[in-house]
């Protein structure tokens, strides 16, 4: 029976927390929640990976930076925070020295995925973007909104020496440098994205389906499941046993599938 490991990562100010679960090759997995991306949220997730995968996979998990509720702490990064959050995450990796991992990305974790893919092209195998976040002209600020009422707020409340100024600017460059898209990555770098990747897409506001089809359409190497797949229950168990599928088809040679 697999237990689940914890423990901290630190470097530079930043202190992350994490947990993994399982043996055999790393699958590095992210729960959605946007800037609140905790572990905590994985027994809600409509795919909760730390339980559905361990017996296949080392399940990887990890609170992201100063989500509420959790117990990864850091500065605001304001100038690049795309890149700073590759950052926290790239040195998990390097911590528990794993060099190659496959990624499932969800909601703001599809974000996230696409910015591994552009740094680490060499270290992410193959990527499952489920129900990402995405930009719609027509309501733009959705996700400043969701963070200015959320995380912003709680945020505040704990570090009231960070000043409504710098989280604007922090959420500026989030959401408005690159309105477009899923944010973290250009069209023309999805164009040329060679990883293999999974689209499990959604339909709201905050998890937009054009998001989900431009990605499957633009990425060379990229498959998409059926939309609806969470129901019935028959149907989002074959959802999960083809994200299991396109997973061991992408470990490499040499590892146990």
């Amino acid at each position: 029976m697999s237990s689940v490991k914890s423990g901290f990562y630190d470097k530079d100010g930043v202190r992350i927390r994490y947990e993994e679960v399982g043996s055999g090759f790393p699958l590095f997995a992210i729960p959605g929640g946007g800037l609140n991306s905790r572990i905590i949220n994985w027994p809600n997730a409509v795919i909760n990976m730390m339980q559905e995968f361990k017996a296949d996979f080392r399940v990887i998990t990890m609170d992201q930076r100063n989500a509420t509720n959790g117990a990864s702490t850091g500065p605001v990064p304001v100038d690049n925070p795309w890149d700073a959050f590759a950052d926290d995450q790239l040195g998990l990796m390097d911590h528990l020295g794993v060099r190659q991992f496959a990624f499932f990305g969800n909601c703001i974790g599809g974000s996230f995925a696409m910015k591994l893919m552009q740094r680490a092209p060499d270290r992410v195998v193959a990527a499952i973007i489920s129900q990402t976040i995405g930009h719609l002209s027509e309501k733009p600020d959705v996700m400043w909104n969701h963070g200015r009422d959320g995380w912003a707020k709680e945020f505040r409340e704990r570090r009231p020496e960070v000043t409504m100024a710098t989280i604007e600017q922090y959420f500026h460059n989030l959401y408005r440098v690159r309105p477009d898209f899923v944010y973290s990555v250009s069209r023309d770098f999805a164009r040329n994205c060679e990883t293999p990747i999974l689209v499990l897409p959604d339909d709201t506001v905050s998890h937009p389906y054009p998001t989900s089809i431009d990605i499957a359409s633009l990425a060379p190497n990229a498959e998409v499941t059926v939309y609806p797949w969470k129901d019935p229950p028959e149907l989002k168990a074959r959802t999960i046993n083809r994200v299991r599928k396109f997973l061991k088809a992408h470990t490499p040679a040499g590892v146990a599938r």
